[in-house]
């Protein structure tokens, strides 16, 4: 079995998810949705190659943007190009400007040693610790960034037109870049660079649904 068939990842039912209010494509209702997605016993560690194929359950998904404005004032996105060895085979050769993945049960570890030493009681404040540190580690583990930035949560992401979308539930967050450093740490994150907002939105047939999804939402 492969080390991703066999890595535990954060979950919650799909049908929570539709309790709060469906959408398809993009929502800027945060507080909506964040406070109970990671709230409460509902939110579980499952194998992820069992997870794939279970629209039951949605993948719940950092996705962060990396924005930069020049001197003129024009806007620039981070974008590259998934290589062959993606972990998702069904975004590879795709464009995207989305980084990030999977919360794991490791980074639930982590954040339970903390807690240990920290004494944190409350789940919701657990589990949104947990998110973060997944998040951190997918940064760390895929780009360098050699830039003081700023992080905001800009919106939801749910796909539910897709085979890959339909099992995965996408948090957009906006990174505000103080020079345009960004650059790739992984192999499989090609052609990276970043481009105007422009120049993408005229490409963005190109890219993979949830980076279409977010670019004509905050910047369409």
């Amino acid at each position: 079995m492969s080390l991703v068939a066999e890595e535990r990842i954060l979950v919650v039912p799909t049908s929570l998810f539709h309790g709060l209010g469906y959408f398809q494509g993009f929502s800027n209702e945060i507080d909506r949705y964040w406070p109970r997605i990671v709230e409460g016993d509902h939110v579980e560690y499952r194998p992820r190659g069992e997870m794939e194929a279970d629209p039951s359950f949605k993948q719940f998904i950092p996705y962060c943007l990396f924005r930069w404005t020049d001197d003129d004032g024009t806007v620039h996105l981070f974008e590259y190009q998934r290589g062959g060895g993606s972990g998702e085979a069904r975004l590879r050769a795709k464009r995207s400007v989305g980084v990030g993945g999977h919360i794991s049960s490791i980074d639930s570890s982590v954040v339970l040693s903390l807690r240990e030493r920290n004494r944190l009681a409350e789940r919701e404040e657990h589990t949104g610790q947990v998110y973060r540190e997944g998040m951190r580690r997918e940064l760390e583990e895929e780009v360098i960034i050699d830039t003081p930035y700023k992080e905001t949560v800009a919106g939801l992401i749910n796909d539910d037109e897709t085979p890959v979308g339909q099992v995965h539930l996408g948090m957009v967050h906006l990174c505000d870049v103080a020079e345009p450093n960004v650059r790739p740490r992984e192999a499989d994150i090609q052609g990276a660079r970043f481009s105007p907002v422009a120049d993408i939105l005229n490409r963005l047939d190109q890219f993979e649904t949830w980076s279409q999804i977010a670019v004509r939402a905050l910047f369409g």
